[in-house]
């Protein structure tokens, strides 16, 4: 949000979008994060647990990718003032992951914007919240 650009209710955030998630993604972050849960790195555990052929993403992976759709439409990280998230759902390896967003109220005085967000994998709801950007 860089300039004179112009805010309003209602404006639509670009959508982020991953075709495809990558499961070699998931296993590097489970290694960075050093996190052994099965279900990040076999997928017979993720077919045994009947959670389906893919391995499961990180919530923090998700929660990422969730938070740098407002970061992109704000104009910077620096621009982030604040995010609320809720988990709905999993998401795997080899889905559709998309972020989309709302500017659902803008306060001149503050000169923030409050955007409704909402992201999906494969059309199913997988995360819901909202995130505060400076609009300035």
């Amino acid at each position: 949000m860089t300039g004179t650009r112009e805010f309003h209710v209602g404006q639509r955030v670009e959508p982020l979008l991953i075709e495809s998630v990558d499961p070699k993604r998931i296993k590097t972050v489970a290694a960075i994060l050093q996190d052994p849960t099965p279900t990040h790195l076999d997928t017979a555990v993720t077919r045994a647990r009947g959670m389906g052929d893919g391995l499961a993403t990180q919530g923090a992976l998700n929660m990422t990718w969730f938070v740098e759709a407002a970061v992109r439409f704000a104009g910077g990280v620096d621009r982030l003032v604040s995010f609320k998230v809720r988990f709905l759902d999993n998401v795997f390896a080899g889905e559709r992951f998309e972020c989309t967003g709302t500017i659902t109220a803008l306060d001149a005085d503050a000169e923030q914007a409050e955007l409704e967000l909402a992201a999906t994998a494969n059309g199913r709801p997988v995360l819901g919240g909202t995130a505060v950007v400076r609009t300035s």
